[in-house]
């Protein structure tokens, strides 16, 4: 066997066997996806997550659904005044929904009662209001997010619950009415095109791989040329006359077929509108949401005791309202740390993300109105280490945010953003104190 035969032969061996590691890895993505849920918020920073989007009152309107039935996602998100620098400001945002795959359909998005098909700006330490309608698409159990795409921020992940979907596939319809009065339906429209062009291209790939690969195979002609050191014409001599002509035959058939094809298409859908990338202005929304808080919450420091498992926070809160308050949640990273004393009826949340008893505080007595009061709030609980919110301290910049929610007697809610320093403590001993 020649050194070229030699060659050749060791390169198909290659290839066959890329192409089996290749497929084996397919596959196995392939199998594992089936069982995968979660998307990943945990993979974020610990600073990312408490600092940006504050996800709270979200709900979502059904448990079950049939193939064809809406469910809808609402809630509210709250823009962190403590926006990290190192992320891009959320001047171009979109809200999408995380889930495994087109299981749904996503029909419409409202924030602040303005429908937002597309790319809007949000300000921190403004408080929107959200509603997402999904169309249920494919039977399964899915994990369902709220998700905020903020360009060079990446998307920021809501807080997920299952979505049970039964029935058929085979007869889900996505019905759209155009502009010019005709319906269509987006699940087959323009799939015969897809897999025409497809297969087109794959098939003309595959004629312009294989005749090389006929004539020798990419690795064993790069092993003859480098051979050939600084021989320019024995290089040459490996592309030959009918090398060329194929060559620019191909070249020749594929600027044919995309000029017919563009004039085919042109001719049959001769209105047609880009896609719509302006920036969508958001209505002001409720009021309340945004004004003046009659509570004021001052953060002093914090320390997050790393065997405890608890962050402790130093706060002064003067009470202006008419009425007595107490502190009954934390919110922070779509976690609910509760305080039991204050917030006893069950609470509908996702279990992953609820800590029932998590929050206590040092007086809670409830603070009377004009009244200010020196507190300190503990958040304990072991979604600290399971959501990865531990890793705090591992940040450059290591600070927290949250929301902070009073409740009167008469059942009215004040959610007052704190944030700041939280500095670890790897003892028991050194806690904050009054």
């Amino acid at each position: 066997m020649t050194g070229y035969e030699y060659r050749r032969a060791w390169s198909s061996v290659l290839l066959s066997k890329s192409v089996a590691v290749v497929m084996g890895l397919a596959f196995a993505i392939i199998a594992l996806a089936s069982s995968a849920w979660a998307h990943g918020e945990k993979a974020q920073m610990p600073f990312l997550r408490m600092r940006s989007v504050q996800w709270y009152d979200i709900a979502w309107s059904k448990a079950e659904v049939k193939v064809g039935d809406t469910v809808e996602i609402t809630g509210r998100f709250h823009l962190s005044e403590f926006w990290p620098d190192s992320i891009g400001a959320p001047k171009e945002s979109f809200l999408n929904v995380g889930q495994p795959g087109a299981v749904f359909v996503r029909k419409e998005v409202w924030l602040n009662g303005t429908f937002v098909p597309r790319s809007f700006t949000l300000e921190p330490g403004r408080t929107y209001e959200f509603k997402i309608v999904l169309v249920a698409r494919r039977p399964g159990d899915w994990h369902v997010h709220p998700v905020m795409n903020i360009r060079n921020g990446g998307p920021l992940s809501g807080p997920g619950e299952f979505i049970k979907v039964t029935g058929d596939f085979a007869s889900f319809t996505n019905p759209v009415k155009t502009l010019d009065g005709k319906t269509v339906d987006l699940e087959t429209f323009g799939l015969t095109g897809i897999y025409t062009w497809h297969f087109l291209w794959m098939a003309i790939a595959a004629v312009w791989i294989g005749y090389w690969f006929r004539r020798g195979g990419f690795i064993s002609r790069y092993l003859r040329v480098a051979a050939s050191g600084d021989d320019v014409q024995a290089a040459d001599k490996m592309i030959s006359p009918t090398d060329e002509k194929i060559t620019y035959g191909m070249i020749g058939v594929t600027l044919l077929i995309v000029l017919f094809a563009f004039s085919k298409t042109e001719a049959a859908l001769p209105r047609t509108l880009p896609l719509q990338s302006g920036l969508i202005t958001i209505a002001p929304g409720d009021p309340a949401l945004n004004a003046p808080e009659n509570v004021q919450v001052k953060y002093q420091r914090a320390l997050y005791d790393v065997p405890g498992r608890r962050l402790v926070i130093n706060v002064q809160i003067t009470n202006n309202s008419n009425e007595p308050l107490q502190i009954g949640e934390l919110n922070t990273a779509s976690v609910r740390f509760l305080n039991p004393k204050v917030m006893k009826d069950p609470v509908t949340y996702p279990e992953y993300l609820l800590a029932p008893e998590g929050l206590s505080v040092s007086d809670d007595k409830p603070i009377a109105p004009g009244e200010t009061r020196a507190l300190i709030i503990t958040a304990q609980d072991a979604l600290w280490d399971t959501q990865r919110l531990a890793d705090i301290y591992y940040g450059t910049d290591s600070s927290m945010a949250g929301l902070l929610m009073l409740y009167g007697q008469n059942g009215t809610r004040h959610v007052i953003e704190i944030g700041g320093p939280a500095v670890p403590n790897y003892t028991n001993i050194g806690l904050l104190k009054l």
